[in-house]
């Protein structure tokens, strides 16, 4: 089991408020993952959960037992941290194996724990190396099973993988969401980086500030943010954010479309715009235009529509995808 609640969960330093109130469910078995901005409050509240800061008012609950003002080994939960902080004396079978030594295992129990954990992450033929003689994903696998040993009710991994390399952490993405299948467990992971968050994720919290600002699953956030923070956060590129005489003929404040919502054509359209720069990725071109009367704006197109520096470009918004936030930044029902 590893369902977690907070209620009324607040931190605060001295006068200073890092999280002021937050509610939130996770059930068993989800892969929840915080996500925010640098300094949101997302590990601040990944500590409070492993016991590792102390609430300053508000409970938390594992499986329906307070566990606010118990110690972190008495939380049953396996935390893995961004640095694989790992003895580098030890071979990678006594690291994975320490925690169990700790708690007073029998070898034969540790034997087992540790086959079963380095089958589970590829790292059976590595097991007599030691950490200095492995790559970081490597390192990073050895740091989850270590955790995994414990077979805690939930594991809270704290930005595992922005020490590694970009292609690295793509595989490491596929790695653990594949672990996720395969144990079953509670997974809480914090990132700032939001493409972690979507491709991982079964529900993400997006954090701003120390407030939860939505809670849903990717597609939920990605379709119908609530806010213009949400908006302008989730995706990659991130939403086109208008003011202006555009967003006031569709009645609002400002209006969103995403780049894939805006159709780029060399003949005709609804908004002229100029090149500036455009990325040319291969299946796709990312053009970053100035479009008259509307401003920069960012477009998602084809890898072959051949557009390049100062040329013009006529852009059509999809109207069925435009979002419409208020003068309070929130989203506005469909008119």
């Amino acid at each position: 089991m590893g369902q977690i609640a907070l209620r009324n969960v607040n931190k605060s330093f001295g006068a200073t408020i890092i999280i002021p109130n937050i509610n939130l469910d996770i059930e068993d078995g989800e892969f929840v993952v915080f996500v925010g901005p640098s300094g949101c409050g997302k590990s601040t509240l990944l500590r409070l959960i492993a016991g590792l800061e102390d609430t300053t008012s508000g409970t938390i609950q594992i499986d329906g037992r307070d566990v606010t003002n118990e110690a972190p080994a008495k939380r049953k939960l396996a935390m893995v941290f961004q640095s694989y902080a790992l003895y580098p004396h030890m071979t990678v079978a006594k690291n994975i194996a320490f925690p169990l030594k700790m708690a007073g295992e029998s070898p034969e129990v540790i034997d087992r724990k540790v086959k079963d954990a380095a089958r589970v992450l590829n790292l059976t033929n590595y097991l007599e190396r030691r950490p200095g003689q492995l790559s970081g994903g490597q390192r990073q696998r050895v740091a989850i099973g270590r955790a995994i040993v414990r077979q805690p009710s939930a594991f809270l991994f704290d930005e595992p993988l922005s020490n590694l390399d970009a292609a690295l952490r793509g595989t490491m993405r596929l790695e653990i969401s594949e672990l996720h299948n395969q144990l079953k467990t509670t997974m809480i992971y914090v990132t700032h980086d939001q493409v972690e968050a979507m491709t991982m994720a079964d529900k993400i919290v997006v954090l701003n500030a120390g407030n939860v600002e939505q809670v849903g699953s990717p597609l939920e956030l990605y379709n119908r943010p609530k806010n213009l923070f949400v908006a302008g956060f989730i995706g990659s590129p991130k939403m086109n954010l208008i003011e202006g005489a555009p967003a006031a003929r569709h009645g609002a404040r400002t209006i969103g479309i995403r780049p894939e919502h805006l159709n780029a054509s060399k003949a005709s359209g609804e908004w002229k715009a100029r090149v500036g720069v455009a990325e040319h990725l291969g299946s796709d071109t990312f053009l970053h235009v100035h479009a008259d009367g509307v401003g920069p704006l960012t477009v998602r197109a084809g890898g072959e529509i051949g557009l390049d520096h100062g040329q013009d470009v006529y852009l059509t918004p999809d109207l069925s995808k435009l979002h419409r936030f208020g003068d309070d930044g929130q989203a506005m029902l469909a008119a």
